[in-house]
């Protein structure tokens, strides 16, 4: 328990921490010193580098007995000082304390790794990813990563497992928050802008941190959208749909790699050869480090592939997973494997020497603290220019799915808020793990605003609370406090805490409750503008006969409210897009655009012998690419050119109102016959056009061969010549289309 002990008994002070500083920095690591040094560890050393633990048992929380704890994971307190890494330890002051106690442990002076979850910012918060993405607009993306690696390396932070790039089809698993959406185009745009955002150029530089894209591969597949579960997937599907958004991250420069929980072509992802040796590896040629995900390798025992402890460390070494992340069969297994002949030095070598790397690439050996500076917190922390930053990515992320005319609010309308969000500061949204949650309501915001609020109706009514009462007593004292009001806004969706990491659900609509409010005030005769907060797509049909205007806020972060009170106020004109469908109802999912053509296709004929439901439309409620704005943008004069081998499409969008704009132009392609057969329609490009009132602009496209390439059977990716249908418009079912034949 020395750890314990020497976390008390170095206090933090700056004379201490710049004396450490000085010695540090001299000790610069080229590619020989690093060999060198893997020579001179043990092998007990190296396996332990392999190994990542929680906080607590460097003494994180002093008070907690890790008698337990350390006797369950089978390490003892000798093992501590030569841990590679932990995750989730926040804070500048506490994190220089932890690194200056164990490089003085370690006999090497090889400095601790600090990972987190940063994944939609640190202290300012912004839109969970799935939000972001329906901006359309890298940048806003670009910039909460940017924001979130210049904060948390203030705190300390190395590395943040971010960014999910998992493709999502399935809004019942809770992870679609986290998620770009289920396009692979959009998906790559955005997770590149992610990675750019926290490495920038050399993530050694002031203010950046190493970016760790996750889970590879395949993890939002899970069957039935149940977390943690079983992905079925041909190859073929794989590569033309999920891996690509990986491979954006890694060609943008990720350092990282983490594996998925699930299990993929029968082999859990922490022991898949196939996934990080001949593709990551061999084929992508990434030479950085890898690492399970939480006690991932663990897993491979449940999962029935390993036997026991010894092959669970086997099968992931071997595999090429370089750090096991809090399960320690690496270090209680590996050693007697080398020396039973069971397992190659080399392996582990190689292991190290990326981890190392890694941490050389960090500017680690050079300065072990690199960024942490409890002044530098101070500064940049919830700073107005980040919070900017917030309220423009939570203003253009919001989509406006419905509008009878009812919005923009006009200046003196009463308003009469109700639902579980019309009080709630808690709009952050799933791992805002360092986050204050301490950002404005709905109902302040729009007071602030120079609105006439009145609240009723306003207390839990989500899904966890439903169980216990019914609102139909408190109705009539709701409709007597609205009287006077010109509106009501309904501010309701989904339990916070019910999105995220093992929150799949099985029922997507709103609670019954706030069913029933939407339904109750409307039939009291006031018009109702309904605002959801959820991290996935729901099932809104039941509600859009009684609400004459309805606005997806998702969970926008820090400024949620400030940027929601914009929309409404129409000082911002909303521009987002959705990234993700929305079902009619759950029986739909997954309902996804780019779908393949059956060969019985349905297209609203009476025929029974078609691809159909019985009881419901086979199109989305919303689909992918659809929103509204407080403007009527017109498409016109649609061509397409094929000059000397070069392929442009173009089109005229024009702005017939009084109010500017923020219009993205999609374009879809459907490569009409190929050898394997191709989705109706594919996202290829969007651009996104300011319009003034009244303003026309022609945006035009160029069309390459590289984007009408694919998988065919053999599963090279290659272009086939032939017929192709050119799509553009505001969405996917709203396109104006042309064929023309490719060469």
């Amino acid at each position: 328990m020395y750890f314990i002990i020497f976390m008390k008994t170095f206090p933090f002070n700056f004379n201490s921490y710049f004396a450490t500083y000085t010695y540090w920095r001299n000790l610069f690591m080229d590619n020989s010193k690093i060999e060198e040094l893997i020579n001179n560890m043990t092998i007990e050393e190296k396996l332990a580098q392999m190994t990542q633990l929680s906080p607590v048992f460097f003494g994180a929380e002093p008070d907690i007995d890790l008698t337990g704890p350390m006797e369950e994971l089978n390490i003892s307190p000798a093992d501590l000082p030569n841990i590679g890494s932990t995750l989730n330890y926040f804070g500048a002051e506490k994190l220089i304390r932890l690194q200056k106690g164990y490089t003085e442990k370690n006999p090497h002076h090889i400095p601790l790794l600090f990972m987190a979850d940063v994944i939609h910012g640190y202290k300012t918060i912004f839109p969970i990813p799935l939000a972001m993405s329906c901006s359309f607009n890298p940048e806003n993306y670009k910039n909460a990563s940017a924001v979130a690696a210049a904060e948390s390396s203030a705190s300390g932070i190395h590395l943040t497992f971010s960014p999910m790039s998992d493709l999502v089809r399935d809004p019942r698993w809770g992870r679609v928050m986290e998620s770009p959406g289920e396009d692979p185009y959009l998906n790559c745009i955005m997770t590149e802008a992610a990675v750019q955002g926290f490495q920038g150029d050399d993530p050694k530089q002031k203010g950046k941190i190493a970016s760790c894209v996750k889970h590879f591969a395949g993890y939002g597949a899970s069957e039935g959208g149940r977390d943690y579960n079983w992905v079925e997937l041909s190859e073929n599907t794989l590569r033309q749909f999920y891996l690509p958004s990986y491979k954006a991250a890694l060609d943008a420069g990720a350092k990282m790699v983490m594996t998925s929980f699930n299990v993929i072509d029968g082999v859990p992802s922490s022991a898949n050869k196939k996934l990080f040796q001949d593709i990551l590896r061999n084929e992508w040629k990434f030479n950085g480090c890898t690492i399970s995900d939480f006690a991932a390798v663990d897993e491979t025992i449940i999962n029935g592939l390993s036997a026991n402890s010894e092959e669970a460390a086997k099968n992931s070494i071997e595999a090429g997973v370089d750090i096991e992340m809090m399960s320690t069969h690496y270090i209680n297994c590996g050693k007697q494997l080398v020396e039973a002949g069971k397992l190659s030095m080399e392996l582990i070598d190689r292991a190290v020497r990326n981890i190392l790397n890694l941490k050389n690439d960090l500017g680690l050996f050079e300065n072990p603290f690199k960024d942490a500076d409890p002044e530098e917190e101070k500064r940049l922390h919830l700073c107005k220019h980040h919070r900017e930053l917030a309220r423009q990515a939570a203003r253009q992320s919001a989509v406006l799915l419905k509008n009878n005319g009812l919005l923009p609010l006009k200046p003196g309308t009463k308003i009469g808020i109700a639902g579980p969000f019309a009080d709630s500061t808690d709009t952050s949204g799933g791992w805002a793990l360092a986050a204050d949650r301490n950002t404005s309501s709905l109902s302040l915001a729009l007071q602030e605003r120079g609105f006439s609020v009145v609240t009723a109706m306003s207390g839990p009514l989500g899904s966890m609370e439903d169980q216990i009462f019914d609102i139909e007593d408190q109705t009539p004292q709701a409709e007597k406090a609205f009287a006077n009001c010109d509106l009501i806004l309904a501010a309701v969706g989904e339990n916070p805490r019910d999105t995220g990491e093992a929150c799949s659900r099985a029922y997507l609509r709103l609670s019954p409750n706030q069913e029933k409010l939407i339904r109750k005030m409307k039939e009291a005769g006031k018009p109702v503008v309904t605002v959801v907060f959820s991290g996935r797509p729901l099932e809104l049909k039941p509600i859009l006969p009684y609400t004459d205007a309805l606005l997806q806020a998702w969970f926008l972060g820090t400024e949620s409210a400030s940027g929601l009170t914009d929309i409404l106020s129409g000082d911002y004109n909303p521009s987002g897009r959705l990234a993700m469908s929305f079902p009619q109802t759950v029986g739909q999912i997954p309902v996804y655009y780019n779908h393949y053509r059956t060969g019985r296709p349905y297209y609203g004929q009476k025929d029974h012998y078609v691809s159909k439901y019985l009881d419901c439309p086979n199109e989305p409620l919303f689909p992918f690419g659809y929103g509204l704005s407080y403007s009527h943008v017109e498409y016109s004069d649609f061509s397409v050119r094929c000059e000397e081998g070069n392929v442009s499409a173009e089109i005229t969008v024009t702005n017939n109102s009084s109010v500017s704009t923020l219009e993205t132009v999609q374009l879809y392609i459907h490569d009409c016959v190929a050898s394997v057969v191709r989705p109706v329609k594919e996202l290829k490009g969007f651009q996104q056009e300011e319009l003034k009132p009244g303003e026309k602009k022609t945006v035009r496209f160029k069309i390459t061969k590289d984007m009408l390439k694919f998988y065919n059977q053999k599963l090279e990716y290659v272009f086939e010549p032939g017929e192709f249908e050119i799509m553009i418009g505001k969405n996917s079912q709203d396109v104006n289309t042309k064929r023309i034949w490719i060469n």
